[in-house]
């Protein structure tokens, strides 16, 4: 008895799978083009300096500063100058990048301005290492800096507070260039009564 060689052609038994590898790969490519979008919206929002406050009035806080002394919010504007409030980390990039621009600012509008740095998410270290590399000489600290961060809604760093003298925000910015400082110190010098 001789057994007969038959070639049977197969038949797929999956005739659904090109389909659903072609559906399958349209998905992740339109997940990826959303994921592109969204990410282009979100830098979009990060690159726009203003950000809104969920206050007028700042709050009050005393930071403790990191040559042992303390500084009040209530204290600097009742002795009738403005504040400026600067948020900042060591380890930030932009922070360095406005740290001379800072400094520059206090150096000549101290008399009229008081400005305070507030250290936050940092090593003391590394903070005083950056002081020092930056020359950086009006007052910073880092003393109860995670409660005064949330009390000022702080998203990231740097962000800086203009209050005048009466206490309310005049403005809040992240990122500041030179222009920007001169452009809100004379706005925070005005809205605290004096001439810009």
């Amino acid at each position: 008895m001789a057994i007969q060689d038959e070639t049977i052609p197969h038949v797929s038994t999956r005739p659904w799978l090109p389909a659903a590898l072609a559906a399958v790969s349209g998905a992740v490519v339109i997940g990826l083009l959303v994921l592109l979008w969204f990410g282009l919206q979100e830098k979009e929002v990060a690159s726009s300096k203003v950000v809104d406050v969920p206050f007028t009035a700042a709050p009050d806080f005393t930071l403790g500063l990191f040559d042992g002394s303390s500084f009040s919010l209530s204290s600097a504007l009742h002795s009738g100058k403005p504040v400026v409030v600067n948020f900042w980390a060591s380890w930030c990039g932009p922070c360095a990048d406005e740290a001379p621009v800072m400094q520059d600012a206090a150096r000549r509008y101290g008399d009229t301005v008081t400005f305070v740095g507030v250290d936050v998410q940092d090593i003391d270290s590394d903070a005083q290492s950056f002081l020092h590399k930056y020359g950086i000489t009006y007052l910073n600290g880092s003393g109860n800096a995670g409660s005064i961060s949330v009390q000022y809604g702080m998203r990231g760093v740097p962000e800086t507070y203009f209050i005048a003298t009466d206490g309310h925000l005049v403005r809040k910015w992240n990122v500041l260039t030179s222009a920007d400082l001169e452009q809100f110190l004379g706005e925070l010098q005005r809205a605290s009564g004096r001439s810009g």
